[in-house]
C-alpha cells in the first residue's frame, strides 16, 4: 500500500514536466513565422553580401552593408529566441530566395543595382513587414509576439530607405540614357 503515494507523486511529477514542456512549445503558426523570418533574414544578408561584391554604386553599397549588419543581428536574436523555445530555425534562405539571388547575381552594373534594390530592398521588405505585422498581432507566444513587435520599426525603416534608394537608382539610370 505504500507504493500508491509514490505512484501519485510520480504521476504528478510527470504531469508537471509535460505541462512545462508544452508551455515551451510553439504553435504551428508561431513556428512558421520563425521559419519564414529566419529565411527572410538569411536571404537579406546573402543578397546584400552579393551587392557589396558587385555594386559600384556607393549608395547601394552603404544600404547593403546596413542590411548585412542589421539583419545579422536580428538573425542572431531570432536564433536565440527559437532556441529558448526548443525550435531550430532554418540557417539559410529558402530555395526560391536562393533562385532569385542567382538571377540577380547574373546581372551587372545598373541592372544589378536596380534589381537588387527593387527585389531585395523593396519587395522583400514589403513581404517581411507584412509577416512581422501579422505576428505582432496574432502570435500566440508572448516572446514571439514581442520579437515581431520590436523588429517592426527597424524593418519599416529598411523599407523606407529602400524605397528612397530605388528612386535614386532609377533616377541615375534614367540620367545616363
Amino acid at each position: 500500500m505504500t507504493r500508491t503515494p509514490f505512484r501519485i507523486v510520480g504521476g504528478a511529477a510527470a504531469l508537471l514536466i509535460s505541462v512545462a514542456v508544452l508551455a515551451q512549445s510553439l504553435t504551428n503558426r508561431d513556428r512558421e513565422f520563425l521559419e519564414q523570418a529566419a529565411q527572410n533574414g538569411h536571404a537579406e544578408v546573402s543578397a546584400s553580401r552579393l551587392a557589396l561584391e558587385k555594386s559600384r554604386n556607393e549608395q547601394v553599397r552603404v544600404f547593403a552593408q546596413r542590411m548585412v549588419d542589421e539583419h545579422t543581428r536580428a538573425n542572431e536574436e531570432l536564433k536565440a529566441l527559437a532556441a529558448s523555445k526548443q525550435y531550430q530555425p532554418p540557417t539559410e534562405p529558402s530555395l526560391l530566395q536562393k533562385g532569385k539571388e542567382m538571377l540577380i547575381g547574373a546581372l551587372s552594373d545598373d541592372n544589378f543595382d536596380r534589381r537588387y534594390v527593387n527585389q531585395i530592398g523593396v519587395e522583400a521588405h514589403e513581404d517581411t513587414v507584412e509577416l512581422f505585422e501579422k505576428a505582432s498581432r496574432e502570435a500566440q507566444d508572448a516572446d514571439v509576439k514581442a520579437f515581431a513587435t520590436k523588429m517592426l520599426p527597424h524593418l519599416r525603416d529598411h523599407l523606407q530607405a529602400a524605397r528612397g534608394l530605388k528612386a535614386t537608382v532609377e533616377g541615375s539610370t534614367e540620367n545616363r540614357r
